[in-house]
Order: C-alpha cells, then sequence, then structure tokens
C-alpha cells in the first residue's frame, strides 16, 4: 500500500441525528430536545451527535439517544429486544454549510415505538419533549421558530419514509404495544397518514392480509365500548396487498 498521508484530505466529522416518532394521544408525534450549547442555543432540534471513533453508526444512535432522553431503542433483528422499538438508517445530510462549526455530515436515523413515556433531557440539552410533526414542520417555515441545523429537512423525510414504508410493510405494529386491537392499529394508520380511515373496510384489509395479523387470545376492553379481540404481528414483513394511503 502507497504512504498515505490523513492531512492532505480536508477533516470533517460525522454526526448521528435521530428521528423519533411515537403516537401520542392520536397524533403522530416526534422527539426535540432543546439545545443547550452554540450554535443554536435555546433552539429546538433532533436528538443526536457526534460518532466517536470506536463505535459503529447504529451503536452511537443508540448512545446518543439515551443520553440525550434516557429512552433506549433496540434494532428489532436483536435478539432479546421487547420494547417494540424500530431502529434504522434514514439517509445521510452532507451540505458543506449545514453546521456553521466546520464540514459536518449526518446520518440521520429512523427511530419508531409505541407510545412512549415524557423523556427526560441530558448531554447537551436542557429539555426535551414530545411535539406533533404538524407543528414542526409547519413552523420549520419561520427560521426562528424553526428546528436547528437542517433538521427540519430531515424530520420530513423521516415522516415521509414512515407513511409510505406503512402500506407496504407491517411496520405500523412498531407503534402498538405487543398485543393490540384492530381499532388500535387503524388509528396508528390514521395518526402517520393523517386521515379518517373507514373502521370495516380497514378490519377487512388487515385480518385479510396473509401473515400481517395474528390473533394473540383474549380481548381488552381499555378503548371503551365492548371487548375487542387481541392481535399481535404477524411474520410477515411486506403486505400483498399493500395498504395503500388514501388521496388527500
Amino acid at each position: 500500500m502507497s504512504p498515505y498521508d490523513p492531512s492532505a484530505y480536508p477533516p470533517f466529522a460525522v454526526t448521528v441525528d435521530l428521528v423519533v416518532l411515537t403516537v401520542r394521544r392520536h397524533a403522530l408525534c416526534a422527539l426535540v430536545v432543546r439545545r443547550g450549547e452554540q450554535p443554536f442555543q435555546g433552539r429546538w432540534a433532533l436528538p443526536g451527535g457526534f460518532v466517536r471513533g470506536d463505535e459503529d453508526l447504529a451503536a452511537a444512535a443508540a448512545r446518543e439517544l439515551a443520553e440525550e432522553t434516557g429512552l433506549c431503542a433496540h434494532d428489532p433483528a436483536e435478539p432479546g429486544a421487547d420494547n417494540g422499538a424500530h431502529l434504522e438508517q434514514l439517509a445521510t445530510y452532507g451540505d458543506p454549510k449545514r453546521d456553521p462549526r466546520m464540514r459536518v455530515v449526518s446520518v440521520a436515523h429512523l427511530v419508531l415505538a409505541p407510545d412512549l413515556p415524557a423523556p427526560r433531557a441530558g448531554g447537551d440539552a436542557n429539555s426535551a419533549r414530545w411535539a406533533p410533526v404538524d407543528e414542526l414542520l409547519a413552523a420549520s417555515d419561520q427560521a426562528a421558530a424553526g428546528l436547528a441545523f437542517d433538521h427540519a429537512r430531515i424530520l420530513a423525510d423521516g415522516v415521509e419514509r414512515a407513511r409510505s414504508k406503512i402500506e407496504y410493510s407491517s411496520l405500523a405494529t412498531a407503534f402498538c404495544p405487543p398485543a393490540f386491537t384492530v381499532g388500535e392499529l387503524r388509528r396508528v394508520y390514521e395518526a402517520v397518514w393523517g386521515v379518517a380511515l373507514d373502521p370495516r373496510n380497514f378490519h377487512r384489509k388487515v385480518t385479510g392480509t396473509p401473515g400481517f395479523l395474528v390473533p394473540a387470545g383474549g380481548t381488552t376492553t381499555r378503548q371503551g365500548g365492548r371487548p375487542a379481540q387481541l392481535f399481535r404481528a404477524g411474520g410477515a414483513n411486506l403486505l400483498n396487498p399493500p395498504m395503500l394511503r388514501p388521496e388527500v
């Protein structure tokens, strides 16, 4: 191997940013933290931070989530993951001017989980909260009120990834507890897509799609009304036929 001089190339840093989505009070919400340090001190931002030299991207994403919020996310492929969270890479963002400190490339990750508790802030974040994504994306049009860095774009990309993936995959069940009703699953679709769905048609589609849902045994009245049958996610990763998003 010929001699290699790292100083011959401009330095840059790598960060991870997290689009953490959950459904709270029938609304799709994202986790945001108020920055405690410059740049953009005092502004809301997605949780994240710099990747350490001894960790891979997935480990950095999990560490930053725990450090800044006290929450944990697990790759669903990892044996023993029991909280239903879903973690996947979203996209890479490398605009030379996206961070005023230096050249920073961010690898964003998407995290989906059932109704999560109120977060606690840590690291360089002095507060954290769940906020409706519609509120956050509307504020992105106002520079002073919008998210820091290019996080409005990252959030929009994460929301669209979630909206599109629940059409053709079983990913919507990642927003549900281990055992859930068809009505609870329908409310996930309604919250993520931002539309109202016909209960009868939805029930027919999800229970008729091979491998999507399997009976969990038992019923529940936690949503009020008559007892509703409990289901759990089936083994299918791809839905055939897909759950097409209604045109609005």
